[in-house]
């Protein structure tokens, strides 16, 4: 039973591992705030969780155990509110998110207007 758990363990170690890898290059290689926070989201919530159910496997039925199964509970409610909110205080200091269509080619030539520039 010790080797099945260990191996349980170990193996929800490396994906709360993996997931913490990939979340913290996203935080150095996304481009604004916005997506930053999304990559600092994955961090808190998937890669912690895999790492402290990993570590609650590892202690076994113990108070241990229930103090990680704490740390999960706040990390799972307060990462989100945490982020929710300094989106809203990105917002409120006019911070405005990089969306799909200002990724266009900025060297590209503007569309054609209705309004040529003649006088009628």
């Amino acid at each position: 039973m010790t080797v099945a758990v260990n191996i349980a363990s170990v193996a929800l170690m490396t994906v709360g591992s993996f997931f913490v890898i990939v979340g913290a290059l996203g935080l150095v290689r996304m481009p604004e705030v916005f997506t930053r926070m999304h990559a600092a989201g994955i961090i808190d919530t998937v890669g912690t969780g895999f790492l402290i159910l990993g570590m609650c496997l590892q202690a076994g039925a113990s108070l241990v155990t229930l103090k990680l199964l704490f740390l999960l509970v706040l990390f799972f409610f307060g990462s989100p509110i945490v982020t929710h909110a300094l989106a809203q205080a990105c917002l409120h200091e006019n911070i405005q998110p990089r969306l799909a269509e200002d990724r266009r080619d900025i060297t590209s030539p503007p569309a054609a207007s209705a309004d040529d520039g003649r006088q009628p």
